[in-house]
């Protein structure tokens, strides 16, 4: 389905200046089960089939949130080089790590999951995108979609969330806001605005305009 709000967020990530090596990196944060992998996959079709990073290939069961090293060593480390990055994606239901997956530096890459606006990947991002759900939705979204056989998951996961967001959080840093409609996105101004860097500290109320 053609989504001309996605076409035209896909048109200007395109057109901004690389962030990591020869790539432009885009963050796309929030909640578990906000819709970030939905959302991510059709930006990455309205950009030409961009390769999408999920970082529930980072992550493991020991380290819900503890992966930042790896992806700083696996992945942001060979892009800034402009050399392919090479990452080994974890089984959740074999508890393993598999063979490791190449990750060329394409012009535009976009790195989805909770914690991809976190401060240790900010400096390497061109732009953080937040789905803006509140937290109580979007876990109640989650378990629905992942049904009983995931209760004791969830159970972990969600306090895992609540600490890291407290420590770490990503909200007041985004660029842009996406709202989910009931026909399509809705993309709004985020705390930090278009045209600052992911790194200062700004938290102003009330989105406004797009980018």
């Amino acid at each position: 389905m053609h989504d001309p709000v996605l076409h035209e967020l896909a048109s200007r990530l395109r057109r901004l200046p690389p962030s990591c090596g020869p790539a432009r990196l885009i963050g796309v944060d929030g909640h578990a089960g906000s819709g970030k992998s939905t959302f991510a996959g059709r930006l990455a079709t309205a950009m030409g089939d961009a390769p999408v990073l999920h970082l529930d290939d980072v992550a493991c069961h020991d380290e819900l949130f503890d992966w930042t090293g790896r992806l700083l060593s696996q992945v942001i480390e060979p892009l800034r080089h402009g050399a392919t990055a090479r990452y080994a994606p974890y089984d959740w239901r074999a508890r393993r790590f598999r063979e490791p997956r190449p990750l060329p530096p394409a012009p535009v890459i976009l790195v989805e999951g909770v914690g991809s606006g976190r401060r240790a990947l900010r400096p390497y991002l061109a732009r953080l995108l937040w789905m803006d759900v509140p937290a109580e939705e979007a876990w109640g979204r989650g378990r629905a979609r992942d049904g009983e056989e995931q209760r004791t998951f969830w159970a972990g996961w969600i306090p895992a969330e609540r600490r890291h967001f407290a420590d770490d959080p990503s909200r007041p840093f985004a660029h842009l806001l996406v709202r989910q409609r009931e026909r399509g996105y809705e993309v709004l101004q985020g705390p930090v605005g278009p045209h600052a860097s992911a790194r200062p500290v700004t938290d102003r109320d009330g989105p406004s305009a797009m980018c």
